[in-house]
């Protein structure tokens, strides 16, 4: 469903950004754009829009992912879905088990498809990560990707280029003072 259609049943504007953030796949990658340009909301309007929906589900993700996944694995269609879903996450974990709560936040601020805060709360799960860390960890994510976005809907690549350096090096040094 579009935009479009979802403002022509009645929802506001807002509902739409919040709706779209908390989509998976589409996260606040999605929501962003659409409320900057789209919508014309300010980005300091839609950033934080955009960040409440996309952590939206984490709560749900995280305390009850097991739970939901023991129950579904048992129809056959969600088993093999589950199953694929599972190992699809595993094989991204590497940056996540090298750095622990770090690696979590760095790989849901990486603002590209199946890194996002869905993806990040699957991790956080099948790593057994408690849930105030995951949550710290991937709200911070959240806000990262959420800044590179907006940057990104408001000066095109340059301001994504400038924004991911800086962020980068903001991360590097507190990488560099975790580890020292």
């Amino acid at each position: 469903m579009s935009p479009e259609e979802l403002l022509s049943l009645g929802f506001s504007k807002e509902l739409v950004v919040l709706i779209i953030a908390a989509l998976p796949i589409f996260e606040l990658r999605g929501a962003l754009p659409v409320a900057i340009n789209l919508f014309h909301f300010p980005w300091y309007y839609a950033l934080p829009l955009a960040i409440i929906g996309n952590l939206l589900p984490v709560p749900v993700i995280l305390l009850f992912l097991n739970a939901i996944s023991r129950w579904l694995s048992k129809i056959g269609f969600f088993d093999r879905f589950l199953h694929w879903l599972f190992e699809r996450t595993r094989k991204r974990r590497r940056v996540v088990e090298r750095y622990e709560r770090i690696g979590l936040a760095l790989f849901v601020a990486i603002p590209l498809p199946v890194t996002g805060a869905w993806t990040g709360s699957l991790v956080a799960v099948l790593f057994g990560l408690r849930f105030r860390y995951a949550f710290l960890s991937i709200f911070i994510g959240v806000c990262i990707a959420g800044i590179i976005v907006t940057c990104l809907s408001l000066l095109g690549w340059t301001g994504a280029v400038i924004a991911g350096i800086v962020l980068c090096a903001l991360a590097i040094s507190g990488l560099w003072r975790a580890s020292a």
